[in-house]
Parts: structure tokens; C-alpha cells; sequence
């Protein structure tokens, strides 16, 4: 195999940007990796979604669809972000098993309220992260992803608020 191809190819797709090097390098690092995350809980909010019963199935049913749809909206403008800048992100199903942070759930059957309970969870995880990206963001003057950043929060904070209070009475 001809490597002498691969530095053409890295050259091609650098984009120009106004931040450094090491801006684009740990921006598209944190973003890289958020981004692995939201396809995990996306996936994992779909499949809650398909595999939910019980009394309030249909309520339940659709709000993790409008969660699913949310989430989804989410990962094109973070992947082009990290190419706007000149960095790289995913590639691949196997790519986003590697970088994500957020645990798969893959038993066949799992309660409801546990379900609701997980993906409460699991989205004050993407919050935190946003945050973290937002401060290396802040750091490299990046307010274009910083801004991306703060609608995603608040969209994702309302998704751990409505979780929240279905699961008020239930001890969830």
C-alpha cells in the first residue's frame, strides 16, 4: 500500500480556520467524543422507545421519540462544526463504540421507570459534558461551537426535567 498518499489526503481535508492548531485539535477531541455520546443515547433512547410497555406506553412511547428526534437533530451540526474548524470526527459505528462515554443497555427486558431513570441520567452526563466542551470553547475564543453549545443544554436540560418529574412519584 502507497502511504504516501495519507499526508495528501490529512492536507485535503484541513479546512482553514482562525483558531490554532491546538484549539482544533481539543475542540474537535471534546466534540468528537460528545458527539459519540448523543449517538449512544440516541440509540439507546430509540431503543427504549420500540421496547417500552405498560400502563403509560403510549405517553412514554412518544415522548422518547420527541427525546430520539432531539437528540438526532443534534449530530450533523456537530460533526460539520468539527469540519468547519479543520478537525476530523467519526467514521463509523465502530468509531463511536470506541469514544463513547455513555453505557449501552442491551438487556431484553428493563422496567419503564428504569428506563426513564437511565436516560434521565444518562442526559445530565451529556449536559456535563456540553459544559466541558463550552470551557474549551471559552478558553480558545471558539463562541460559534459555544453557541451551538448553550441551545443544546437547555434543549437537553428540558428533556432531564420532563424525565425528572414523571419520575417524581414513582421512586425512580
Amino acid at each position: 500500500m502507497d502511504h504516501s498518499v495519507k499526508p495528501r489526503v490529512a492536507a485535503a481535508l484541513k479546512t482553514p480556520t482562525g483558531l490554532s492548531s491546538d484549539a482544533v485539535k481539543d475542540i474537535s477531541a471534546s466534540a468528537t467524543a460528545l458527539l459519540a455520546d448523543v449517538f449512544a443515547l440516541y440509540l439507546k433512547t430509540k431503543n427504549f422507545h420500540w421496547h417500552m410497555s405498560g400502563s403509560h406506553f403510549r405517553d412514554y412511547h412518544l415522548l422518547l421519540d420527541e427525546h430520539g428526534d432531539e437528540l438526532f437533530s443534534m449530530t450533523d451540526p456537530l460533526a460539520e462544526r468539527v469540519r468547519k474548524i479543520g478537525g476530523s470526527t467519526l467514521r463509523s459505528i465502530g468509531d463511536i463504540s470506541r469514544k463513547q462515554r455513555i453505557a449501552d443497555n442491551d438487556a431484553d427486558v428493563v422496567h419503564p421507570h428504569e428506563m426513564l431513570a437511565e436516560l434521565r441520567d444518562d442526559n445530565g452526563s451529556i449536559v456535563a459534558s456540553m459544559r466541558s466542551l463550552h470551557d474549551v470553547c471559552d478558553e480558545y475564543n471558539d463562541v460559534a461551537t459555544a453557541s451551538l453549545l448553550e441551545n443544546w443544554i437547555d434543549e437537553t436540560e428540558k428533556r432531564i426535567w420532563f424525565l425528572f418529574e414523571i419520575l417524581r412519584d414513582t421512586n425512580g
